[in-house]
């Protein structure tokens, strides 16, 4: 992991600040002593994720939209680099709304990287998705092998990869892009119609409510533990490979657990908390529309250009993850 004096230099613009994985972000820079600067709209982050991080004097919130080309060029002023997390999530969102899904992660995206390049950062990390490789069927998900997407989500997901790769030929702005593979743990809202299935399972085991797994509870994910991702972002700002920069990488654990495992493993570290938990039942329901059956990611590329060493495996992250929600969402 990078020093605190590595960070101590820079000014680091956090997009998305108030969402899981931006908040995350900015709290994991300013503990290492950066500068950040946090934008955010609220439109599906929260207030409460940043509110503790008024306390450090070097935390600056700007609450705009990536939508408005201005609110960027203003979030981008001074900035070494950009971590670009702002989007809306959600393949059944995009689903049903395509129209405002693509103007936030496509038209906002492209006026993102249109403020990085005014302000000539040093380097702009952007969240892509797992979502992009689509109905390839290759195993495990290599970078380079890529199918056709499944859902509107995945386009928009998808088109940012090729934005940024045209911005480094025509602008020369370095970029970098993370394809997320199932994140998880604190700050994860597990309300709402669009609630990742981990926080929402865990609040209905936690309320003794039937969790109901789309399918027969084959399909797999590679679900990645906060605390990775946030290093992932690290190495990816700081990496100093001569072939680091202008790539995407898989931003996973490499191993992957199928749907009733993890059901397994929710109910085994809750029940510590609350016994009754392991008489709960698990429901099954219908397919989701645009559902991906399995991802596994290679991290070969990540070990070898960043120097990405994920330190939490599913489990660990379960147990840290549980823990946190039943401290802060009894």
């Amino acid at each position: 992991m990078s020093t605190n004096k590595e960070l101590e230099q820079f000014k680091i613009l956090v997009t998305g600040a108030a969402g899981f994985i931006g908040s995350n972000l900015c709290e994991a820079i300013l503990e290492k002593g950066g500068t950040v600067v946090a934008l955010d709209n609220f439109a599906t982050g929260h207030k409460k994720n940043i509110s503790a991080l008024n306390k450090y004097p070097n935390f600056t919130f700007i609450e705009g939209d990536i939508r408005n080309i201005k609110d960027c060029h203003k979030a981008c002023d001074g900035v070494d680099y950009i971590l670009h997390q702002a989007a809306l999530g959600s393949v059944p969102r995009s689903i049903n709304d395509p129209i405002t899904t693509n103007e936030v992660n496509v038209s906002g995206f492209l006026n993102m990287l249109v403020a990085a390049r005014d302000a000539k950062v040093k380097r702009f990390i952007y969240a892509a998705s797992s979502s992009t490789y689509g109905d390839s069927k290759s195993m495990p998900k290599v970078e380079e092998v890529i199918g056709k997407p499944l859902s509107p989500y995945a386009i928009t997901k998808y088109v940012n990869e090729l934005y940024a790769d045209n911005f480094k030929k025509t602008y020369d702005l370095d970029t970098i892009g993370l394809r997320y593979f199932n994140v998880f743990g604190r700050k994860q809202d597990p309300n709402g119609a669009y609630a990742a299935v981990i926080p929402k399972f865990v609040m209905q085991f936690m309320k003794h409510e039937s969790p109901v797994i789309n399918g027969d509870g084959s399909f797999s994910r590679d679900f990645t533990y906060i605390d990775n991702v946030i290093q992932m972002n690290f190495r990816a700002m700081l990496a100093d490979h001569p072939d680091a920069a202008n790539n995407v990488y898989n931003t996973a654990y490499g191993e992957r657990t199928d749907l009733v495992e993890l059901t397994t493993l929710l109910k085994e570290y809750l029940k510590e908390y609350d016994p009754e938990i392991a008489n709960v039942e698990i429901k099954f329901g219908p397919e989701r529309q645009g559902d991906v059956p399995h991802s596994l990611a290679s991290i070969d590329k990540a070990k070898r250009l960043l120097n990405y060493n994920p330190e939490f495996d599913i489990k660990s992250g379960l147990k840290e993850a549980v823990s946190w929600y039943w401290e802060n969402l009894k």
